[in-house]
């Protein structure tokens, strides 16, 4: 009996020996997974601190000096505060650009909005080549903006542009309008050219969120002889509000950043007529030097675009919340 104990507790404690070490083995198991799981996120992470960290942390603190092409070889910036951003809001050409860029932002929004949302929801019926005149769509959007204004400029030229004479020979016009040389009609011409290109991004968006609405909302609704507009009051609308409004909230954010098409269309004139935020910061910097001043108005910018990006994430939140 005794012999039979002590062999029994003997295979006890050989066995016992595996299972204390079972959960170190496990735990370092999890621990190089976790760790391999990091080591794919650090390239992703090691570009983002050095290209877009880096130069938002470098713009902001170039706001607060007085930084110019000397600066670049002595590498010595004196600390100026607030003074760049005193010399911006006090100018009056940032009270024109602050409207030009309000007037720029929420026409293009509109426009962009309104006809993206009625193509989206007409190709959501079924018809012929319905598929390849949605691809065409994309090209907007894929083209170099430079490209675009280009292509736009000499569409709006007032002389030879293809808008002029087309308007000319159906007797829509008498004289060919300055869509790009007039102070009163260079704005309406970029947002005009704007809502072109943000098109796109809204008719992809808005129709990916109109196909998760379920066709049995609309058969129930035709049965219960609700009318086209009826059913997208009540069912359409309701159902992509969430989607509508980060398309709403990231529009906004391209549109305040809009720099190539301006530049490529009037360059901010003529008469200051279409300088924006982005176009005075470029001309800051790049035109008269004043890289302080120009870094002070990015930052504006910026802080902008982080109120908008913040709505964007509640707005974004909020379903998965609910």
């Amino acid at each position: 009996m005794a012999a039979s104990e002590i062999s029994s507790l003997t295979a006890d404690s050989g066995t016992s020996t595996p299972h204390r070490g079972a959960p170190a083995s496990r735990r370092r198991r999890r621990l190089r997974s976790r760790t391999e799981q990091w080591m794919f996120l650090v390239p992703a992470l090691a570009f983002i601190v050095l290209f877009f960290g880096y130069p938002v942390v470098k713009n902001m603190i170039m706001g607060f000096q007085d930084y110019s092409t000397k600066t670049f070889f002595t590498g010595e910036a004196p600390w100026v505060g607030f003074s760049n951003y005193v010399a911006v809001i006090s100018s009056s050409l940032f009270s024109t650009a602050v409207i030009n860029t309000a007037l720029f932002t929420i026409g293009s929004i509109i426009g962009q909005f309104v006809i993206g949302l009625a193509l989206a929801v007409y190709f959501r019926r079924r018809f012929p080549l319905n598929n390849l005149l949605r691809s065409l769509l994309l090209l907007p959007w894929l083209l170099p903006l430079i490209a675009s204004s280009a292509v736009w400029k000499w569409i709006l030229d007032q002389d030879s542009g293809v808008l002029n004479q087309t308007l000319l020979f159906f007797h829509v016009i008498n004289t060919p309008i300055p869509w790009l040389s007039s102070p009163d009609m260079a704005l309406v011409a970029v947002i005009i050219v704007n809502i072109w290109l943000g098109i796109p991004f809204n008719v992809t968006i808005l129709y990916g969120g109109l196909q998760g609405i379920s066709e049995e909302l609309y058969e129930a609704a035709a049965l219960d002889g609700a009318t086209k507009w009826k059913a997208f009051r009540h069912i359409t609308w309701p159902m992509l509000r969430p989607v509508a409004s980060v398309v709403l909230v990231l529009g906004v954010v391209y549109t305040l950043k809009a720099l190539d098409i301006i530049l490529g269309l009037t360059g901010g004139g003529p008469a200051n007529a279409t300088q924006t935020l982005t176009t005075l910061s470029y001309h800051e910097s790049f035109v008269n030097f004043s890289f302080g001043t120009g870094a002070a108005i990015s930052n504006i910018l910026i802080v902008v675009s982080m109120v908008f990006t913040f709505i964007y994430l509640r707005v974004n939140r909020r379903p998965v919340d609910e």
